[in-house]
């Protein structure tokens, strides 16, 4: 698995005081509460909790409303990256470099690629002449060393199985990647207590073609690195 990584951006240690709304937080950096940007829709319930420790990076924009982005947060004694945004950029990464054991050799890669009502993370056109299109879907939540997703129902998740399916039914191959953005997971299942119909499209999808793998990643101070695939659970017998 590819262990390179992005490059880095500044961090910087503070404490987390609550969430503000779905995209901003309250954040304490030497004292001083600073408000940050949450790159992630997702609910982090089990993340977001004050007083654990976080990692912020100054906004890149100096024109931005919020000065900061929150990063990553320290949980049960390893750090895990939130920001959803990043995960594309790793699995492009491995991509152009030729680290992803899925494909064979890539002879073009484009990115947001538009397939009917749907735009998909990843065109991939190989080398033996398949076609691919690829989704990458960032996971944050483990319990009992399983990853689960999704932590928030998502309608808009189960559109793009269901435009996989019909693309896979087209001649295309199709694959989604659950990107763990934590090390701590041995295995990923779809969240059916939180959204059953995605979890039950993820299982059609999966008995049309269409290919379903989780890496997850290992998160050195805030900055996440590709470390291992991991097993995928389809039973639709909920854990604990």
């Amino acid at each position: 698995m590819n262990r390179g990584n992005l490059g880095k951006q500044r961090q910087i240690d503070g404490v987390f005081i609550k969430r503000l709304n779905r995209f901003a937080a309250l954040v304490d950096i030497d004292g001083k509460s600073e408000i940050a940007h949450v790159p992630n829709s997702g609910r982090l319930k089990e993340l977001l909790i004050p007083d654990n420790a976080v990692l912020i990076s100054p906004a890149e924009n100096p024109e931005r409303k919020t000065r900061y982005t929150l990063k990553a947060v320290r949980h049960e004694g390893i750090w895990v990256s939130i920001d959803s945004t990043v995960v594309n950029d790793l699995i492009g990464e491995a991509l152009n470099n030729g680290k992803l054991p899925y494909f064979c050799r890539i002879k073009e890669l484009r990115r947001e690629a538009v397939y009917k009502r749907s735009r998909f993370d990843f065109y991939i056109y190989e080398a033996n002449g398949r076609e691919c299109f690829l989704e990458v879907k960032s996971v944050t939540l483990v319990k009992h060393r399983i990853a689960m997703f999704p932590d928030a129902p998502t309608e808009r998740g189960r559109k793009h199985l269901m435009e996989l399916i019909d693309a896979v039914k087209n001649g295309y191959r199709a694959i989604v990647i659950f990107c763990i953005q934590r090390s701590d997971a041995d295995s990923f299942r779809p969240y059916d207590e939180n959204d059953p119909a995605f979890g039950n499209a993820l299982r059609e999808a999966w008995k049309s073609g269409v290919e379903i793998c989780a890496i997850n990643c290992k998160v050195d101070h805030g900055d996440p690195v590709l470390f291992k695939e991991v097993d995928v659970q389809l039973s639709n017998q909920p854990g604990s």
